[in-house]
């Protein structure tokens, strides 16, 4: 199994990472992408030792549109500090999380699209897939990426939980969807179908963790360990055995990050 999204590096795992990994691994989850904050030294330093305990972990560095308001005005710095993490992390596979946020509103929206703008050039310009948030701005997404993309852009909705309409649209960017622990939730019966819809061959699994912990968990602190529910979850929605999605998940994420995982 695949945890293609997590936040190892959080301050939620300081205490007990060893042990987080211990279980991950003992519970069959071979590789995991974890995401750090560009320009986060606690979050850099912390990378150095989940490396150490995990053999074949990735990282994944961006400016999170939460935090873009710290480049308004400068939004190519962004840009640049990620470019510094990458040459200082060496096993960097991915930039993000990077994209857009409307709901929470951190950064104003302006600044959000210029620095995911600056972002996805340098993804294109060293050929890294990216890890895309998207929240209550679907259509500047989907736009942005089709701007910037033009076909020389891979990488993933982490998290998906959206609609029909930006499953369809993401798949047609030639993007993969992520589900998480969302896909879970009792109430979420039309993430499912939608999930359904989604051709095997471009789903991702992840936990996000430390958020968003699945069925039977919830309300815990998540952890890699649990991305087994979002494996079986998936298998039950396309009616195939759990053994054949985590197989089918796990050469999706290598098929996505070939080039910089090897």
């Amino acid at each position: 199994m695949i945890d293609s999204h997590c936040h190892l590096a959080d301050e939620a795992f300081a205490a007990d990472l060893d042990a987080v990994i211990a279980r991950a691994t003992a519970a069959g989850v071979g590789r995991a992408l974890v995401i750090l904050e560009a320009g986060n030294d606690r979050e850099a330093s912390q990378a150095r030792l989940i490396e150490s305990l995990w053999p074949g972990v990735g990282f994944a560095v961006g400016v999170h549109p939460h935090q873009a308001h710290q480049f308004a005005g400068t939004p190519a710095r962004a840009a640049e500090l990620v470019r510094e993490q990458i040459v200082s992390t060496p096993a960097v596979w991915a930039v993000g999380e990077i994209g857009l946020d409307y709901h929470y509103d951190h950064s104003p929206r302006d600044v959000q699209r210029a620095v995911f703008r600056e972002q996805l050039r340098l993804a294109r310009e060293l050929n890294r897939p990216v890890v895309i948030h998207t929240r209550g701005a679907d259509e500047d997404t989907v736009a942005i990426l089709s701007e910037e993309g033009g076909g020389r852009l891979s990488g993933v909705f982490h998290c998906f939980a959206g609609t029909a309409g930006l499953a369809r649209a993401g798949l047609d960017l030639g993007f993969y969807l992520s589900a998480a622990g969302i896909a879970t939730f009792p109430k979420a019966a039309d993430l499912r179908h939608t999930l359904a819809q989604v051709p095997v061959d471009r789903l991702l699994t992840e936990t996000d963790s430390p958020f968003l912990a699945p069925v039977p968990h919830r309300g815990k602190r998540n952890e890699p360990a649990w991305v087994a529910r979002v494996v079986e979850a998936l298998a039950d929605v396309h009616g195939i055995p759990t053994e054949r999605m985590a197989a089918r998940t796990e050469r999706n994420f290598l098929e996505l990050f070939a080039s910089a995982s090897r």
